[in-house]
């Protein structure tokens, strides 16, 4: 084999050590490939971790949400004008412990309609309002607990005289007394179809139990009657 000159030697080793570092540094550029590779495979076969809580309570929702359908006519109805579905109006109903702690002569004569059944409106209670100062002082109401003088039932004494142990008793016997008497009949009815105070003072004046038939409203006033309270013992409180 014919041996090259020394000059021609250092450059053909030159070059063979420039190949070998071409070499070396694309072997390690492509291990590094590898490597970065491996990595990467590794985070996206790693198992994810534990959800949130807004993501567990967005699945919640997802699962447990509720649909609500409105009818076209509601919708026709409410939404076009307002923007919003109204709903239906509501209210409460006084009862007797509202009445009874009121303690007022208003409260009695609504008490008297409530036992008996009767609708507790203005022209109902400024009836009973107006026959309670007939028949007794205004400042003194619940003279005898007995605020209609009601002479009916065994504890009562004669034309009216008698006594109740409390107010709320007296309201009681009121009521039974108007449901029980067959001359009470036209001032039931009246309180009943709760007609103007007019019409049922009219009955009043009517029913044969009103001997005297207060002159046939001739002695009946008409000015307000004022709200006056009565004591609590007279009330049993």
């Amino acid at each position: 084999m014919t041996q090259l000159p020394p000059i021609y030697r250092t450059l053909r080793e030159r070059l063979d050590a420039s190949r070998a570092s071409r070499r070396t540094r694309g072997t390690l550029a492509a291990g590094a490939i590898a490597v970065s590779f491996g990595l990467t495979a590794a985070f996206a076969l790693a198992p994810p971790g534990p959800p949130t809580e807004a993501a567990l309570l967005a699945a919640y929702a997802d699962d447990n949400a509720q649909d609500v359908d409105v009818s076209t006519a509601a919708t026709a109805e409410h939404l076009e004008s307002s923007g919003a579905v109204a709903r239906d109006s509501y209210d409460a109903t006084d009862g007797e412990e509202t009445f009874i702690a009121g303690g007022t002569n208003y409260d009695w004569a609504k008490l008297v309609l409530l036992y008996a059944g009767f609708p507790v409106s203005d022209s109902n209670v400024t009836v009973i309002v107006r026959w309670m100062r007939q028949e007794n002082y205004t400042d003194s109401w619940w003279n005898r607990n007995n605020p209609l003088n009601n002479g009916w039932g065994a504890s009562y004494g004669p034309g009216g005289t008698g006594s109740n142990t409390t107010l709320v008793a007296a309201a009681h016997n009121a009521a039974d007394a108007l449901l029980t008497h067959k001359s009470y009949a036209g001032i039931v009815a009246a309180f009943q179809a709760s007609v103007d105070s007019a019409s049922v003072e009219s009955a009043i004046w009517a029913s044969n139990w009103a001997s005297g038939h207060y002159a046939n409203g001739s002695h009946w006033h008409y000015n307000a009657v004022p709200v006056v309270v009565a004591p609590a013992s007279a009330w049993g409180r």
